[in-house]
């Protein structure tokens, strides 16, 4: 089993907390999603470390800041202060900048190989 497949069952499981962590915040059970939100940042952390050396690096690095950005913007809202959500901006941007990082080498590798 290469890294990529070991990496698919971390993706998995962190899809999952994922997916708890912002059900938990549409429902509203702010502690409940405070919680989850530790471990689904973690794996994404995780899974950043394990594909250092691989393309999915920037792939995986605008994910954290994704959800890094979607975690603070929940914690603003489960805790009143929402005056403070548009900072989550700041990782969205980031995410975008590593986005636009893992297509261009995507792009400059098969310009390569072509």
């Amino acid at each position: 089993m290469d890294l990529l497949d070991k990496l698919r069952k971390y993706e998995n499981l962190h899809i999952i907390f994922w997916l708890i962590k912002d059900t938990c915040w549409m429902l509203e059970f702010k502690w409940l999603g405070t919680f989850v939100m530790i471990p689904t940042l973690f794996l994404a952390l995780f899974i950043i470390f394990k594909s250092i050396k691989t393309k999915e690096l920037f792939l995986n690095t605008a994910i954290f800041f994704w959800i890094s950005a979607n975690s603070f913007w929940m914690m603003m809202e489960f805790f009143n202060h929402d005056h403070y959500k548009n900072f989550a901006g700041i990782p969205f941007g980031l995410g975008f900048i590593f986005i636009g990082v893992f297509y261009w080498k995507t792009y400059k590798l098969n310009q390569s190989i072509s």
